[in-house]
C-alpha cells in the first residue's frame, strides 16, 4: 500500500503533502479525518466515562486503545483498496491524508487572525480570535497578554500540528500520521488534570506525551538551527536556555518549543494564566529582552516555518544516507 518508511517516495510524498497543505489547508466544505475521530471519541466517552476511579482508568485505556487502532486500520485498509484498484489511486489517497494531518496555513492563519486586529488597534476583536485557540480566560489580556497567548500556541502546535505528523508519516506513512492526530485528538479532548477526565483521560495524556517526546525535542532543535539565518534572531544561548528551562513547565514536551521561541524571540513567556477564573502560575521561560508586542506573532510564524524546514531537511538527510548504506 503505502511507500517504504524514510524512503525518498516517502520523502516525495510528504513534500507533495506540505505543498497542498500549504496551498488550501483545511477547506471547511472538506470532510477532515480529525472532525470524524472528535465525534467517535464524545459518543465513547459518553458512554465509558463513568464508576469508579479504577473503573474510569481502565476504560480509558480501553478508549485510547480502540480509537488509535481503529484510526491506523482504517486509513491502511482504505489506502490498500485504493492501492489495488490502481496504484496511482493510492498515491493520492496517501497524499490527501497526510496533508489533512498537517496544518502549517492552518496555524499561519490563525495567528495572523489575532495579529491582525492587534495592528488596527482592535483589541476586543484580538481577544475574540485568540479566544478561538487557547482554553485561557481571554476576556481581560492586554496587547502583551493576547500576543504571549498567541506566540506560546504557535511554537506548541508546531510540534503537534506539523513536525510530529511528519514525524510519525516519515516512520509510517499516512495511517501512523493518522493514528497520532487521533492520539493527539484524544488528549486535546479527554487529557485534562480536572475531575472528570483525571482517570479516564491518564491513558491518553500520557500516550500523547510519549508521542511527542521526540518530535517536541527536535523542533527546537530544528528552531534553533533554522534561526542561524533568520535575521534578527537571539540564537546565542538559546540551546542553553532551552535546555534549562523546558524541563520546569507542567508538559514535558510543550516547554521545549515554548523555551526555545521565547529566547530566540527575545521575550519571556509563561507566567500568570486563568482558566475559568482560577488562577495558574506557568514556569517563565525565556529573557525579556523586548516586551512582548504584535510583531512577536509575526515573528513567531516565521521561526515556526523555519522549524518544519529544517525538520524536513534532517529528515531527508537522514533518509539519504539510510539509502546510500541500503
Amino acid at each position: 500500500m503505502s511507500v517504504e518508511p524514510l524512503s525518498l517516495a516517502l520523502l516525495a510524498l510528504l513534500l507533495g503533502a506540505i505543498a497542498l497543505d500549504l496551498l488550501i489547508g483545511d477547506p471547511r466544505w472538506l470532510p477532515h479525518p480529525v472532525v470524524a475521530m472528535g465525534r467517535l471519541i464524545e459518543v465513547l466517552e459518553r458512554r465509558w466515562n463513568h464508576g469508579s476511579p479504577r473503573a474510569r482508568r481502565c476504560k480509558g485505556f480501553l478508549l485510547t486503545g480502540c480509537v488509535v487502532a481503529l484510526v491506523y486500520a482504517l486509513a491502511w485498509s482504505g489506502l490498500t483498496l485504493l492501492a489495488w484498484l490502481h496504484p496511482w489511486l493510492g498515491r493520492i489517497g496517501e497524499l490527501l491524508l497526510t496533508a489533512s494531518a498537517l496544518a502549517i496555513k492552518g496555524l499561519r492563519d490563525a495567528a495572523f487572525a489575532v495579529a491582525d486586529p492587534l495592528v488596527k488597534g482592535d483589541l476586543a476583536g484580538a481577544r475574540r480570535a485568540v479566544a478561538m485557540i487557547v482554553g485561557r480566560d481571554t476576556d481581560t489580556l492586554d496587547e502583551a497578554g493576547v500576543t504571549r497567548a498567541t506566540v506560546e500556541t504557535v511554537a506548541e502546535n508546531t510540534v503537534d500540528g506539523i513536525t510530529a505528523p511528519l514525524f510519525w508519516a516519515l516512520l509510517g506513512g499516512a495511517p501512523l500520521a493518522l493514528a497520532y492526530k487521533a492520539v493527539n485528538t484524544l488528549d486535546s479532548m479527554v487529557g485534562h488534570r480536572s475531575e472528570r477526565y483525571a482517570d479516564f483521560g491518564y491513558a491518553s495524556a500520557r500516550l500523547d506525551d510519549l508521542a511527542n517526546w521526540v518530535p517536541a525535542r527536535l523542533t527546537a532543535l530544528s528552531m534553533w538551527l533554522a534561526a542561524l539565518a533568520l535575521p534578527g534572531a537571539r540564537w546565542r544561548g538559546a540551546l542553553a536556555g532551552t535546555w534549562r528551562e523546558a524541563p520546569g513547565h507542567p508538559s514535558p514536551n510543550a516547554g521545549w518549543p515554548e523555551a526555545m521561541m521565547a529566547y530566540l524571540l527575545g521575550v519571556q513567556l509563561g507566567g500568570t494564566n486563568t482558566y475559568g477564573g482560577r488562577v495558574s502560575e506557568r514556569v517563565r521561560l525565556g529573557e525579556p529582552h523586548e516586551p512582548l508586542r504584535v510583531v512577536h506573532i509575526e515573528r513567531a510564524v516565521r521561526h515556526m516555518h523555519g522549524a518544519w524546514a529544517v525538520f524536513f531537511l534532517l529528515m531527508a538527510a537522514v533518509a539519504g544516507v539510510r539509502s546510500a548504506w541500503a
